[in-house]
């Protein structure tokens, strides 16, 4: 093979300079602080010491596995994390879907960029922030909620609905919406920005309204899109959310119906020192995240859409 013509390798990260200063800080950050800290792993089949460190930590094998599988909080845990991971999944997902799809029919450019301003906003928030906001709406005394149910005359007296378990699902999920819509309907609006403008065009002269438009050409264009994205949510499943149920749920009442996986771990495994047994949930975590992933892009390969 003649590679006398071929410039060396060196020779092209010369050229590329400028490129790769921007590429090895992440690929140095990655590495840095989520392979290297993955040797920890091995805590989860330990009782770890924090004098002895993990190398003279005594080995257990899968004890810590099986006193989380046999917690009496096991169960109760998993159906809050699965129930809660749905509810997002079916309410959340196409909510930025829903929203890229009536911004791309906004015909008032200022009109749209003033929607567009709004729905992002809330995403730049902390979520210290929104919990803030939550909590002073919902409040019983001058909450605005209460305000107006009391005097639509829809209560009697004030609510206290971050003390009620049965309303913690609906309002974690209609914050999640409201903080993550905005945001998360920008990869949709830049792949309908992609789709030729004639198919459009030849659609109108044909007759064809505009949500036949949308069902025929946008929603198939930016199906392969909406695909990888599903993939990656059903990988996600397990993970329900931590911040904005640590914020929300504050109520020791509210726990039979917010503790999840990963605040059970930060409650019983990180506050009480029992690092081991936090690292043996966390590695059961993310076993079944990988499954879901891998299942949901086999299936998804059917389609021809897939991550790999």
């Amino acid at each position: 093979m003649n590679t006398a013509g071929k410039p060396s390798r060196w020779k092209k990260f010369n050229s590329q300079l400028d490129l790769q200063s921007m590429v090895w800080p992440g690929i140095i950050f990655v590495f840095i602080f989520s392979y290297i800290p993955m040797y920890g792993v091995v805590m989860a089949f330990q009782q770890y010491d924090i004098f002895g460190g993990m190398m003279n930590s005594p080995w257990v094998g899968w004890m810590q596995f099986r006193m989380f599988f046999e917690a009496p909080e096991f169960w109760n845990v998993m159906r809050n994390t699965l129930v809660i991971s749905l509810l997002k999944l079916i309410i959340s997902f196409p909510a930025p879907i829903l929203l890229a799809l009536m911004l791309n029919e906004v015909g008032h450019m200022g009109f749209k960029r003033v929607i567009q301003t709004v729905s992002y906003l809330p995403y730049f928030l902390s979520w210290v922030i929104v919990s803030g906001f939550v909590f002073s709406l919902l409040s019983v005394d001058n909450g605005t909620v209460n305000y107006l149910l009391e005097r639509f005359n829809l209560v009697q007296e004030p609510v206290n609905f971050l003390a009620v378990p049965k309303y913690f699902w609906s309002i974690l999920v209609s914050v999640n919406v409201w903080k993550e819509v905005g945001f998360g309907s920008i990869v949709y609006l830049a792949a309908i920005a992609g789709i030729d403008p004639t198919l459009y065009e030849a659609a109108s002269i044909d007759g064809a309204s505009r949500f036949k438009q949308i069902h025929l050409i946008t929603l198939p264009s930016i199906t392969p899109i909406i695909v990888i994205f599903m993939i990656l949510a059903i990988g996600g499943l397990l993970s329900a959310g931590f911040e904005d149920i640590l914020l929300l749920a504050t109520n020791p009442i509210l726990r039979p119906y917010s503790d999840v996986i990963d605040t059970y771990v930060y409650r019983v495994g990180i506050l009480n020192a029992r690092f081991s047994y936090a690292t043996a949930v966390g590695l059961f975590k993310a076993v079944i995240s990988v499954l879901l992933l891998v299942t949901a892009n086999k299936i998804a390969r059917r389609a021809d859409v897939s991550l790999w």
